[in-house]
């Protein structure tokens, strides 16, 4: 049996005990059914990490693994995977419960797994997925943002978005600034962003923010000061 290397835990210790991560030898998994095997390239770290090593113990004499966001080339897949092959460079945030990212290879189900784009490199692929998928599903599948007319060639659908202004919280945050880009991307709604350093401000406007107000004040002031409500 071959063996990789990964990063694991087996009690729940604080970040600053040497024993609350180490590194370890598993034996290397085998893709069966739809699940790919990725060959892990780049990952990102998100809250839900730190929170998962925290609290969730792992099983009696063994090692958890954790980390879901991920990058990587697919080297093998299960008898049923038909949306890969190998060889393909993809990204995806895993899966809770399962084995996670912070090993050299790692099995994910297909159908959670997305081709990465040929104009990103693996890092920056890794920052997004959990961020993104996040953000996405907040505008378009909660709150219903109406996709733009120029968009809509993409998407097959399309409604009147000029009159729908949108504000963003923390807009320079992870999700935040995912939020502000897909808005200027899919929609033509007016971006309301909020940021109190200058270097956010200015990122945010590169982002494509139409205003940036101060979180440091009173939203309500900053809104009625800069005429928004």
């Amino acid at each position: 049996m071959q063996t990789i290397k990964a990063i694991g835990y087996q009690n729940n210790l604080p970040i600053d005990n040497e024993q609350s991560l180490q590194d370890i030898t598993l034996d290397k998994p085998v893709a069966s059914g739809r699940d790919i095997l990725v060959e892990v390239k780049a990952i990102s770290v998100n809250p839900v990490d730190y929170k998962i090593r925290e609290g969730r113990p792992a099983a009696e004499g063994e090692y958890a693994v954790i980390g879901w966001d991920a990058a990587g080339t697919v080297t093998a897949v299960g008898e049923d995977v038909s949306l890969f092959s190998v060889g393909d460079n993809v990204y995806y945030a895993g899966d809770l419960t399962r084995s996670g990212s912070n090993a050299e290879y790692q099995l994910v189900d297909e159908r959670i797994v997305g081709h990465m784009p040929a104009s990103l490199s693996f890092a920056e692929a890794a920052a997004l997925p959990l961020t993104t998928i996040t953000a996405w599903e907040m505008l378009f599948d909660r709150l219903q943002v109406p996709v733009s007319d120029s968009a809509a060639n993409d998407s097959g659908s399309s409604e009147n978005a000029d009159d729908v202004s949108v504000l963003v919280i923390g807009a320079a945050g992870g999700v935040g600034s995912i939020l502000t880009q897909l808005l200027k991307t899919r929609t033509s709604a007016t971006i309301i962003g909020t940021a109190s350093r200058d270097e956010s401000v200015q990122w945010l406007k590169d982002l494509g923010a139409d205003h940036v107000i101060n979180h440091r004040n009173p939203l309500s002031d900053e809104l009625q000061k800069n005429r928004y409500c």
